[in-house]
């Protein structure tokens, strides 16, 4: 069943992205943006972690999931420390996707050769 919600709700989020992409002069890049914002508003309601819970890796492997995981551990560290505190907290969560992602990018482009 987690499979099915998986589906359903990357599916679902996809969709969104493709009508917004197709029916408005937004670029990949801009509703990239938005969805990460949109994660991050859906963590502060709560709404986030639920999806996670019921869709599994359909929610996790979105970018709305790196908005949410910016958010909660802003607000963790802004607990802990203040302003500062959420300074230095934010990019702990993600700090791990956004090298692995810098470091498999480089390896990949060293590796193959793109087409013309």
């Amino acid at each position: 069943m987690s499979i099915l919600w998986s589906f359903i709700i990357s599916g679902l989020f996809c969709l969104i992205a493709e009508i917004i992409i197709n029916n408005t002069k937004l670029t990949p890049g801009h509703v990239t943006s938005l969805y990460a914002v949109f994660g991050a508003i859906l963590a502060f309601f709560g709404i986030y972690q639920k999806l996670i819970k019921y869709a599994n890796m359909g929610a996790i492997i979105l970018i709305s999931n790196f908005g949410s995981s910016l958010y909660i551990a802003g607000m963790k560290g802004f607990e802990k420390g203040g302003f500062f505190g959420l300074l230095k907290n934010m990019l702990s969560n993600s700090s791990f996707v956004i090298c692995s992602t810098i470091i498999l990018s480089f390896i990949f482009v060293c590796l193959f050769k793109a087409k013309d």
